[in-house]
């Protein structure tokens, strides 16, 4: 065991323990299981990384003009940053994240966060250098490995590194997504079914119109998602505590961004307002509520072949791939567990943008110390979202199956719904009686016309063609 103290006082811990006395007393103080995102972690090694990097650059630049030993600011020897930088690098890696046990909800602004990392950097350092974790009298987590750095521009920075990444990833997955559906539109050209209006058979339509429509959606979901670079790529790194700056040299504050842009190969840059960019969330809760709008179409997509493939659709004609055994007591039950769980996802993802948007709110002059929850909640629908594109792609529609074409245009002209297509011919009333006499014998259109004579049966057949009954509109050549 080792005793590492603040002036709070003393505590003992894990001898061979990463963390110190900071995220021991965070992890006792929010007793709370909510596990930190992993990718948030590797973000703030990197900007730790560019940190350091930008540090030495710095000390370079003083001592190309000054003597070093003669300045009353005391310089990090070489060293040590270099043990910094490296332990940085793994932790951008992932590595040691058994060692980060701060959980994600928290109190704070992510001080916490910070010093957890600040903590397993000092002490992989220190094992570098054949020193013992905790021996901070030889390289310490605020004089060292904090220098020139706060929490409240180290956290937020890294926050937006980890979405773009993220981002990157969601949009690859939303392209796939749209592979597919697109293959379906191409499969199901022209083979007709009712189109429908509040649960009920409004007028003819087809499957490659549903999967067109799924298809504009998603490429309106890719292109606002692309844009949300553009909305989160200022940081405020090298900002310090409240964005103006202080205590933190020039050189370091124009260059660490750049630095952190090289590692990164993101579109990162130094916002022009930096104290607005610390203090000022809402560009977080204008990309959450693009995710939101995407987490709508996704479960509006779920929600319709769900449907269409329910027990309750007579005949239906879209099967969903068998993914699991749906049941522990009735045999051969299969369920629609794919849109299920997107359905989940996106409510989850509801949920979170409320979150955020309340959250956001509650900033308080200079800073919003509830950004480790807004983030959690971003990168956790960030993550949803990829995962429900994913299995869409790979579960749902790559094996979605469009069962018998003929059965369906069968259906088409079954539903007195069809006898919205008459109306130029007959006009309304006559299509009206169509349709009443198809309700009441269960008969088909032209079984119907066959009886009441109001057209004739190869003017229906040439009205009734997929091509005719999906064209847009119509002309007065048409009708004549």
């Amino acid at each position: 065991m080792r005793i590492e103290k603040d002036y709070i006082g003393e505590k003992e811990m894990s001898a061979d323990a990463l963390y110190g006395i900071h995220s021991l007393r965070a992890k006792e103080n929010f007793p709370d299981s909510t596990p930190f995102h992993k990718e948030w972690y590797r973000a703030i090694g990197v900007v730790k990384q560019a940190c350091y990097i930008t540090y030495r650059k710095f000390k370079l630049a003083v001592n190309q003009k000054y003597e070093i030993s003669e300045l009353p600011q005391k310089f990090i020897n070489d060293n040590t940053i270099d043990s910094l930088e490296k332990a940085a690098s793994d932790v951008g890696a992932g590595e040691y994240f058994d060692h980060f046990i701060v959980p994600a909800i928290q109190g704070g602004a992510g001080t916490s966060i910070n010093m957890n990392i600040n903590e397993i950097i000092t002490n992989i350092a220190l094992i570098a250098s054949g020193e013992k974790p905790g021996s901070s009298i030889l390289i310490d987590p605020i004089e060292h490995a904090n220098v020139f750095q706060s929490t409240n521009d180290v956290i937020p920075t890294a926050l937006k590194v980890a979405a773009m990444q993220l981002l990157n990833s969601l949009e690859e997955k939303i392209n796939r997504l749209r592979k597919e559906v697109e293959k379906a539109e191409d499969k199901t050209r022209n083979i007709l079914r009712p189109g429908y209006t509040q649960m009920q058979e409004a007028v003819p339509s087809s499957f490659d119109k549903l999967f067109s429509s799924y298809n504009n959606a998603l490429s309106r979901d890719w292109w606002r998602i692309s844009k949300c670079f553009e909305r989160i790529k200022e940081v405020n790194l090298g900002g310090g505590a409240i964005g103006t700056g202080l205590s933190i040299p020039r050189f370091f504050i124009l260059q660490v961004s750049t630095e952190l842009q090289r590692l990164t190969g993101l579109p990162i840059t130094r916002g022009e307002n930096m104290p607005d960019t610390t203090s000022n969330l809402d560009s977080l809760v204008e990309v959450h509520a693009i995710l939101n709008a995407h987490a709508v179409n996704l479960e509006k997509i779920v929600s319709d072949i769900r449907l269409l493939n329910s027990d309750l659709i007579r005949d239906k004609n879209i099967i969903i791939p068998e993914k699991q055994v749906g049941s522990s007591i009735m045999p051969g039950k299969t369920n629609p567990v794919i849109p299920e769980f997107v359905i989940s996802a996106a409510h989850k993802i509801y949920t979170n943008n409320q979150l955020i948007t309340q959250l956001a709110g509650q900033g308080c002059l200079e800073l919003n110390a509830y950004l480790p929850t807004i983030g959690h909640a971003l990168l956790e629908s960030l993550k949803l979202l990829i995962a429900a594109n994913k299995t869409l792609t790979d579960n749902l529609f790559k094996n979605l199956t469009i069962v018998n074409p003929e059965l369906s245009h069968e259906k088409v002209v079954s539903s007195p719904s069809v006898t919205t297509a008459l109306i130029p011919y007959i006009g309304y009333n006559k299509a009206s009686e169509l349709a009443k006499l198809m309700h009441s014998e269960t008969i088909n259109v032209f079984q119907a016309n066959e009886k009441l004579q109001v057209i004739t049966t190869e003017k229906l057949k040439q009205i009734l063609t997929p091509e005719a009954l999906l064209k847009l509109g119509y002309s007065i050549d048409d009708i004549i």
